[in-house]
């Protein structure tokens, strides 16, 4: 039987999981999952993931009528942000490119393709726009989400990152956590280590 990794309440491209379901003929876990759009679905743990399962069959279905029509979406915020990821990895004139494609930062080849992008990532949030995980790598639908400024300036690789009792994350992080100004706890790591700074 396959080690349960526990899901509940974790978002997935367009699928919340609501509970636990039956497992699969082979042990596999799954989970019963509701969608944005209101569907409701039964899937794998490892489907979810992996982003192989992003929705209750939904994004299948508008990939279809948009393979088969202009997809009309030039003029909306996330046709915006897979135009400007492209530009700042493929064209040298972009004032970002020596971030972004200057430093080996590519775009994956099934996200060259406008409605493949938007039928892996789904509808952009409010507020949000498109975060690659790992920084060091480019962008395809295993590394990115979206994500808001706030989380996309703490997973930026010119971050502070302070490990203290096992737990490794950037300095801003940590003052909230802790209650103490960002500036007030990177003067204190300055002079002392931090099972000092983070106490005092």
């Amino acid at each position: 039987m396959a080690k349960l990794i526990d899901i509940m309440g974790q978002k997935f491209g367009r699928l919340t999981v609501i509970s636990r379901a039956e497992n699969g003929k082979t042990g596999q876990p799954r989970w019963n999952c509701k969608c944005d759009c209101g569907g409701k679905t039964i899937t794998l743990g490892g489907d979810l993931r992996s982003g192989g399962t992003k929705s209750c069959g939904c994004l299948q279905r508008e990939l279809l009528v948009m393979k088969n029509t202009t997809h009309g979406m030039g003029k909306t915020p996330i046709y915006k942000n897979w135009k400007d990821m492209r530009k700042r990895c493929l064209n040298p004139s972009s004032r970002e490119y020596k971030h972004y494609g200057g430093r080996g930062i590519t775009v994956c080849d099934r996200w060259m393709k406008f409605e493949n992008f938007y039928g892996d990532m789904g509808e952009k949030p409010n507020g949000t726009s498109i975060d690659r995980i790992d920084n060091n790598k480019g962008y395809s639908p295993d590394n990115c989400r979206w994500a808001t400024q706030k989380e996309q300036t703490r997973n930026q690789r010119t971050n502070r990152i302070i490990k203290y009792e096992g737990k490794e994350q950037c300095l801003a992080v940590w003052a909230e956590e802790l209650g103490i100004k960002y500036t007030t706890l990177w003067h204190r790591l300055e002079k002392y280590l931090p099972q000092i700074a983070f106490n005092m």
